[in-house]
């Protein structure tokens, strides 16, 4: 077997990422996927093509930022989410699969609704509120984030997506139109405190702090959204957060005391407590 063969090379390179990442041949192949310009199956199809030397050399420089580590959506520039392909930079979190069940809870919120409003906050690459906006073209959407950098990377997508998405910079519920109520809010914060050990682990040091972090207990941003969050949505309006797995009973406190009702916390696919959602009742 050559040693600059497809086989060779996704062998090595996942014999190294492995003290890094738990899955690191997939991480190879998404890799060299990327510099070869062809889809993973591809490499399954032709194991013992050889790479040439520019290929080797885009290939051995990734494998060398994945061991940083860099995430490789940043590397490879773009991840897959609810089914469509995003553009991702260092600008924005990556998008997580278990951040796809508050796309899904509000899909079922929103059915057989017309034209209704969501909001979206803290949108970073605008998966959440595209996403919303692909599955119900006629859903009008509003989202987002502090960061303008951030903003660029999302309206870019929708671009690409040729999706109608509001985007807009603001401090959460700063910067909206006075007035304008949503019959969804839906947000992923950030929601680790600052202090927490596990944003030193795996590409956590990768990722913007701000989109991570948000004080000293992780439930500041938490607070900020649920306590703004009466008066932008409409009579039986639907809240629904993200967070950590282990601040779901934070969250639904929070929710019950400023006033909302049939809140619940429900578990992603890790069987992970992710996810609380409350009604707005005036």
């Amino acid at each position: 077997m050559s040693e600059a063969s497809i086989r060779a090379q996704l062998q090595w390179a996942a014999g190294l990422l492995y003290q890094i990442s738990c899955s690191s041949r997939l991480d190879a192949e998404l890799l060299l996927a990327h510099c070869l310009e062809r889809d993973r199956s591809y490499l399954m199809t032709w194991p013992e093509r050889e790479l040439d030397e520019t290929q080797l050399a885009c290939f051995h420089e990734l494998i060398r930022r994945r061991l940083r580590p860099e995430p490789v959506a940043y590397l490879v520039g773009r991840r897959e989410f609810f089914s469509m392909q995003l553009r991702t930079t260092s600008a924005t979190l990556v998008p997580r699969p278990e951040t796809e069940m508050l796309v899904e809870a509000v899909l079922a919120e929103l059915d057989g609704r017309e034209q209704p409003r969501v909001l979206e906050l803290g949108t970073g690459t605008g998966a959440i509120a595209l996403a919303l906006k692909q599955q119900l073209p006629a859903c009008r959407v509003t989202a987002t984030d502090i960061d303008e950098d951030a903003l660029q990377v999302a309206r870019g997508n929708a671009e690409t997506l040729r999706l109608d998405v509001g985007f807009k910079r603001s401090d959460w519920f700063g910067a909206l139109t006075p007035g304008l109520r949503f019959d969804v809010i839906v947000s992923n914060p950030p929601y680790i405190a600052d202090s927490d050990p596990y944003l030193s682990q795996g590409d956590l040091p990768a990722e913007p702090r701000h989109a991570l972090c948000s004080g000293e207990t992780g439930l500041e941003a938490l607070q900020l959204i649920v306590e703004g969050a009466s008066a932008r949505l409409i009579a039986g309006g639907l809240l629904v957060l993200e967070h950590g797995w282990d601040q779901g009973p934070a969250v639904a406190e929070l929710m019950t005391r400023a006033g909302f009702s049939q809140v619940r916390t429900e578990r992603d696919f890790n069987e992970l407590p992710r996810m609380t959602s409350g009604r707005y009742k005036p």
